[in-house]
């Protein structure tokens, strides 16, 4: 039987859809090991929804007859760069060119306007050195499940917009999420500080991809994934 479920809007991304990375650790967590969701258009908010799976063992996030993302498991290859200093991010964090620009300032992940405790506040500013874009990332009490450890939906959206700054190379691009694969390698618990840092994979048309790498302030990697980011009116195929 397929599961109802409505992303409030909380959850939010741009002002009337829901945060991609969000939307897509909903459906990759019916998937074990690592998990790749194709978004096809913008998850609605606060709207009964479908999750679904067919005999291949595909996930499907449906909107009546209409499908808004699909889920199936993959093979996540990604050359992670080490980790930068807790400190490296906080400094970093300051840059974060959205504190001057945001075309979404109230994105559930990323936006300068949620308040502590209802938005995950990552503000991933470059590095001194590279291309790289790294911010730190206190996750609270309100993002848990069992044993006080952050869910999954959560994971996926701390790896999400991290990979949109670091695709931007200065100029601010109205891009959506079109693919991501994430892979989560060891839980995260509240009320402890991570690293989440963003890298560019080059560019196609207009598709842009990106890494992005959640780490311990220790350097233990916790979570990694791969994005595709399509400047919007584009398709993801």
């Amino acid at each position: 039987m397929p599961e109802h479920i409505v992303i409030r809007k909380r959850f939010c991304g741009p002002p009337t859809s829901a945060n991609g990375g969000y939307t897509a650790g909903l459906i990759a967590k019916y998937i074990e090991g690592a998990a790749q969701v194709t978004l096809f258009s913008p998850p609605p908010l606060e709207h009964p929804l479908t999750i679904e799976r067919d005999e291949g063992g595909e996930i499907a996030l449906n909107d009546g007859d209409s499908t808004i993302a699909v889920a199936c498991a993959t093979e996540l290859v990604l050359d992670v760069p080490a980790p930068p200093s807790y400190q490296a991010a906080e400094t970093a964090s300051e840059r974060f060119s959205g504190f001057d620009h945001h075309l979404f300032p109230g994105c559930f992940v990323c936006g300068p306007d949620r308040r502590v405790s209802d938005g995950l506040r990552i503000f991933a500013g470059p590095s001194v050195m590279g291309e790289t874009v790294i911010a730190p990332w206190l996750p609270d009490a309100t993002l848990t499940g069992i044993s006080n450890l952050v869910k999954t939906e959560f994971v996926w959206s701390a790896l999400d917009c991290a990979g949109y700054f670091a695709c931007q190379e200065g100029q601010p691009r109205h891009m959506l999420l079109g693919r991501f694969s994430a892979q989560l390698v060891h839980p995260i618990a509240s009320e402890k500080a991570v690293i989440v840092s963003g890298w560019p994979l080059g560019a196609e048309g207009r598709k842009f991809y990106a890494g992005t790498a959640i780490h311990s302030k220790e350097g233990v990697l916790c979570a990694k994934a791969k994005a595709v980011w399509i400047l919007a009116g584009t398709s993801p195929a």
